[in-house]
């Protein structure tokens, strides 16, 4: 087969065997020496897999038709034989046998198809689900399918029960198992098909239903059973694109915001890694619970933060040999923070679509029984962003605003892929569900930004930079997240400061502002206008961080679109008063004052007699305890202190925050995930070098038999092979003949090779000579040459 096959695609044109390589990437990688190692790859057991994954439904049936059709003594079908049993709708029949002799699954000309042997390996042993000839299985049940109206009157007196077994198996698989285990009784309906041939056992445990007889109760459906020439359609409810872009910009707002929430809830208390990998399941309950996200949200926000690489391992502060690992924020977060809302979804939505995790298995068992944790490694797919594309493809296929039920949208991949969609059925609904929290996806359509980041992930126009040479004139905003800016409400810069000493913020805030509400306010609700609440903590935490009381009365004023009210001015005030009245530094730690009173009162006071303060001056007190400790102490007893340094200057109280090492996200990635596209101008280039391969080859198979013999190669009757210094000699004619000659060599990898040259010259030990089918020049070791032989052609 494979010797007629690489015949086959010698007598293909360059365009043809373009086309293969197209539609069969995987066979170019590497690329084939030659026709013969491309047809061998061709029929392998996995490049024909991969490319029965990617057909439709119904041209496997067409396919299980020319399975079907093959004589049985030369394995041979033709069109017009595979189009008779796949009756109904010619044109499509036609189609899709145009399509698998395009992707070399069913090679030859019209009158002699083959069937390439990989396909029966991977496919079903049942094609169209029939079963095997009755001649194959039983004499007794070949008889009966040899006489057509005996066979009738058999299956016409076939009791309710046996006939019901029967229409069950001639929908397929036709293949049953008997109940009973060994032995069926002898009054079921089983029994009295076995015993009228209808039924074949082929083991104690199971019965197969011949293919003849399957064909006769199928005349109806035909051969193949039910056909479906054309997709299912998808329709659903149409929604307003207005709506629908309303809706998924507010859930990529709260996207973004939940994310953003989970990290400071990180950040304030990293979570400890198990062992075994992941978080554990108190850990994530306690992170939904802080932020008020749902647990299936948090586990989806979680895993697209860290494939963002905004969040990612580090080694506690305390461990040292055996590490335990806390997974925290990375260096990035805060850049990724600053940035404006739409790129920080798009972000995450591309993080998402490039992931391979599934995050619906979190939750469930494994096959040890043990749960599936976010972040565990039993929850990576490898096929997890090509189901992702596949689903979001149907929708960005539809007209803007039309919402497709999810079993629509199944049926519809199961049509066009059904090898693929087999068992997938909840990772595709998960897909749907995931789409909608991040906001790709509104009121169960597909977003205007969604199709676009859609579009942009295909990775569209390739063919129209085949060097990749373009430049985008923006890199810093995407496609996606410019149309998503477009649909949110600009930032704002001012909030609304009410008597209660509420802060309204009337929209996203802008990142100065954020970071500013964050450091004197309470943050209390979200949503489309967010509310906070100024408290003494709260102004008491600005002034710790270098706020003075002037500074805040101005940033009040600055930001507010309302009057401030007298109470928030009245209480900046005094808390400022008080804050600072007490000085501390180290001694183990000291205490100083110019309110002698307020000393005397400290040292009087009993919550703070395990200080062990004592008096050195006047306005100091000391302490062996480190200043850490008296600080909390002197706050917990309601006594404002300020830390200062050896020179008196305040210590600003913002802490650092540690951070995890920079990750990449996976959508930035370069490697890519399957065989590179490949551009017209690189498939001419292949096509090309494998030609050129196959007839260097060709002729060297041609090549003399003492060329050969010095290669390896073993020949009847040859005793010995040219030596080298007659090769020398051969070579030296032919430069003054300029006489054709046949070369035997040892290549750089060790491999014996042969070549047709026409010798330039001989010189410091090497040979030069000329190519006259490619028109080059090769240069030739003279020790690696092993035979020369003067051409006789």
């Amino acid at each position: 087969m494979a010797t007629t096959l690489a015949d086959y695609l010698r007598a293909l044109p360059d365009r043809a065997l373009g086309t293969l390589l197209r539609l069969r990437p995987d066979l170019v990688m590497p690329v084939p020496a030659d026709l013969s190692a491309l047809a061998v790859r061709a029929q392998s057991r996995v490049s024909v897999a991969r490319a029965l994954d990617g057909l439709d439904q119904f041209t496997l049936q067409v396919l299980d038709a020319a399975r079907l059709t093959r004589d049985p003594d030369d394995g041979t079908t033709s069109v017009d034989a595979v189009l008779a049993m796949a009756r109904g709708d010619a044109p499509a029949a036609r189609e899709a046998l145009d399509r698998l002799r395009a992707l070399l699954l069913v090679p030859g000309p019209e009158e002699s198809l083959h069937v390439v042997g990989g396909v029966d390996e991977v496919s079903s042993p049942y094609p169209a689900g029939l079963g095997r000839p009755a001649a194959e299985l039983d004499a007794s049940a070949a008889a009966l399918c040899a006489d057509p109206a005996r066979l009738r009157r058999t299956l016409l007196s076939a009791p309710p029960a046996a006939r019901a077994v029967l229409d069950r198996l001639a929908a397929g698989p036709p293949v049953g198992t008997l109940s009973n285990g060994t032995a069926a009784a002898a009054d079921s309906p089983v029994q009295w098909l076995v015993d009228n041939a209808l039924l074949v056992r082929i083991s104690d445990e199971a019965v197969e239903m011949p293919r003849e007889v399957g064909l006769v109760l199928r005349r109806d459906t035909g051969p193949l059973g039910p056909l479906q020439a054309r997709p299912p359609a998808v329709g659903g409810a149409g929604r307003d694109a207005k709506s629908v872009d309303s809706a998924g910009a507010g859930q990529a707002m709260e996207a973004v915001r939940h994310t953003e929430s989970l990290l400071t809830a990180l950040d304030a208390e990293p979570v400890t890694l198990l062992r075994s990998g992941g978080l554990g399941v108190r850990d994530v309950r306690r992170l939904a619970k802080v932020t008020g996200v749902a647990e299936p949200a948090t586990a989806l926000l979680l895993e697209v933060a860290y494939a963002a690489g905004l969040a990612g391992e580090a080694e506690a502060p305390a461990a040292r040999m055996g590490a335990e690992l806390v997974f925290l924020p990375t260096v990035g977060y805060e850049t990724w923070r600053g940035q404006p809302l739409a790129q920080r979804w798009e972000r995450l939505a591309s993080a998402w679509l490039a992931m391979t995790r599934q995050v619906g298995l979190v939750g469930q068992r494994d096959e040890r029984d043990r749960p599936i944790n976010v972040l565990a490694g039993e929850a990576e797919r490898a096929g997890a962003p090509a189901g992702r594309r596949a689903v979001l493809g149907i929708l960005a296929e539809l007209e803007p605003g039309s919402a497709p039920t999810a079993d629509e949208v199944l049926a519809l991949l199961t049509w066009r892929a059904p090898r693929r969609a087999r068992g997938r059925e909840a990772a595709h609904r998960e897909v749907l569900a995931d789409a909608s929290v991040l906001g790709v996806t509104g009121l169960g359509a597909l977003t205007s930004y969604g199709r676009v980041l859609v579009a942009q992930d295909r990775d569209e126009g390739a063919d129209d930079d085949p060097l990749g040479v373009r430049v985008t004139t923006d890199p810093e905003s995407s496609a996606a997240a410019l149309a998503l800016d477009a649909l949110l409400p600009a930032p704002v810069d001012h909030v609304l400061v009410q008597a209660d000493l509420t802060v309204v913020v009337p929209g996203p805030p802008e990142p100065a502002l954020a970071a500013e509400l964050e450091l004197v306010a309470e943050h209390e609700s979200a949503g489309g206008a967010s509310v906070h609440r100024v408290t003494e903590a709260s102004v008491r935490r600005a002034l710790d961080a270098g706020y003075t009381a002037e500074e805040l009365q101005g940033l009040f004023r600055r930001r507010s679109r309302t009057p401030v009210p007298q109470g928030l001015r009245y209480m900046i005030d005094d808390v400022a008063r008080k804050h600072g009245g007490l000085r501390i530094g180290g001694a183990g730690a000291y205490v100083r004052s110019d309110d002698e009173t307020l000393l005397v009162q400290l040292l009087s006071d009993r919550r703070l007699s395990t200080l062990a303060l004592r008096r050195l001056a006047p306005t100091v007190l000391v302490t062996p305890y480190q200043v850490g400790r008296l600080l909390t102490a002197l706050r917990e007893a309601g006594y404002p202190p300020v830390h200062e340094d050896a020179t008196g200057a305040a210590v600003l109280a913002r802490s650092k925050s540690r951070r995890a090492p920079l990750r990449t996200s996976v959508a930035q990635r370069t490697e890519p995930v399957g065989p590179p596209p490949l551009t017209a101008p690189r498939l001419a280039g292949i096509v090309e070098q494998i030609r050129r391969g196959d007839a260097a080859a060709r002729a060297a198979r041609r090549a003399p038999v003492t060329v050969r013999a010095a290669n390896g190669h073993s020949m009847e009757g040859l005793t010995a092979v040219q030596a080298h210094s007659q090769a020398l000699a051969v070579l030296q004619q032919a430069v003054r003949d300029k006489a054709l000659v046949w070369v035997g060599y040892v290549d750089a990898h060790g491999a014996t090779a042969s070549r047709l040259v026409r010798p330039v010259s001989i010189g410091g030990g090497y040979l030069r000579a000329e190519d006259e089918r490619t028109e080059m020049l090769h240069t030739f070791a003279l020790h690696r040459i092993t035979a020369a032989v003067v051409d006789g052609s």
